[in-house]
């Protein structure tokens, strides 16, 4: 008996859109499996996860907070996986992005301008562009693949990070500890509520989703990153070329990164540790196609990915589990959504070795 993937002729729209809900719950059967498993009371340990991290107002504000990084990436990334660019390294964009926008501040401790995180935030951004460029660069000049360059220049980033820090950057002051200085007020996001961290990074979230949207929807360049990733070869007709697509994606998505980068350092850290990111650009892939590559699904699918983090950080504290259960979360997350999109897609056909399939017979 052979299984064998079929694609379908049609598919629902409904069930595309609904994936990410049946994912969700499937994650949660899963879980309860899990926690049975471990010798946790699997309803106990879902409610510490999922409910208790949220139950008051320091929890849903902390729930913003992790979700503003996830949101900004996501958007960024959303936009070129449309157009069939594969960012994996938006984690090292973020990382460069810190620190560049970090510099400023870092150099210039004592300076109490105005200006300074206007030009920070300027800064973040252009980072997280310039690291970008490397993989486009490579792309559209010799065809490397950019999952491969994007994903191994994280890791060149957190080495420049790690070697700052502990180097040229270490704070004086600090103990030793491999940490910066700690940020002027002038050079910190403001709080919007009182009495909690939330930061106005939130703001810039909700102001990255609501363009990203009006791009994908309603403009000629939304147009254009569609049809270069559903296809390419009727793109060319319409004049849109790869290469400057490429660069356009890629530098649109690390400068989100970049910005989403500085704006985690200049908010609830307040300076440069070697620790800036629990994985925030590798947590953002998740996020985009979980959100169904729609700026609007991205914001509510940042909440779902924010609240594994908190839901991670309270049973390790309250049932004694290891942190990594988040990702343990993330990753059934992930692995259920690719799996009942493949299911939307194609149909699983038994037969027996020499017959034919209906779809060939047909």
């Amino acid at each position: 008996m052979r299984i064998k993937l079929v694609p379908r002729q049609t598919h629902s729209k409904v069930m595309t859109w609904m994936t990410p809900v049946m994912a969700l719950v499937l994650s949660l059967l899963s879980g309860t499996v899990m926690f049975s498993l471990l010798g946790y009371p699997p309803l106990e340990s879902l409610y510490a996860f999922f409910i208790s991290p949220i139950s008051d107002l320091y929890g849903l504000s902390e729930l913003f907070i992790k979700a503003t990084p996830l949101a900004i990436i996501a958007v960024g990334l959303a936009m070129g996986f449309r157009a069939n660019v594969w960012n994996i390294g938006a984690e090292g964009q973020f990382t460069i992005g810190a620190l560049t926008g970090s510099a400023l501040v870092i150099y210039f401790p004592e300076s109490d301008n105005v200006l300074m995180l206007p030009a920070m935030l300027i800064l973040g951004v252009a980072g997280g562009m310039a690291w970008a460029s490397i993989p486009a660069f490579l792309k559209t000049r010799f065809n490397t693949n950019e999952i491969l360059t994007s994903l191994l220049l994280v890791y060149v980033a957190i080495l420049i990070l790690s070697t700052l820090v502990h180097g040229p950057w270490k704070d004086p002051a600090g103990y030793n500890f491999p940490e910066s200085v700690i940020f002027q007020d002038v050079a910190t996001l403001p709080i919007i509520v009182p009495g909690t961290r939330l930061h106005f990074g939130a703001i810039f979230a909700l102001l990255v989703v609501a363009t990203g949207w009006v791009l994908f929807s309603r403009t000629l360049a939304g147009f254009q990153v569609r049809v270069s990733g559903l296809a390419p070869h009727a793109a060319r007709y319409t004049g849109v070329r790869s290469d400057r697509m490429v660069w356009y994606v890629l530098l649109g998505a690390g400068g989100l990164a970049g910005l989403a980068g500085i704006i985690e350092v200049a908010g609830p850290i307040g300076q440069v540790q070697p620790l800036i990111s629990p994985g925030y650009g590798f947590a953002a892939i998740i996020v985009a196609f979980l959100g169904r590559l729609h700026p609007l699904g991205i914001l509510f699918a940042s909440l779902v990915l924010a609240l594994s983090y908190l839901g991670g950080e309270f049973v390790q504290i309250k049932l004694g589990l290891p942190l990594g259960i988040a990702g343990v979360f993330q990753g059934m997350l992930l692995f259920f959504l690719l799996s009942c999109d493949v299911l939307i897609n194609y149909r699983v056909e038994f037969r027996r070795p020499g017959t034919k399939s209906s779809a060939s017979s047909a």
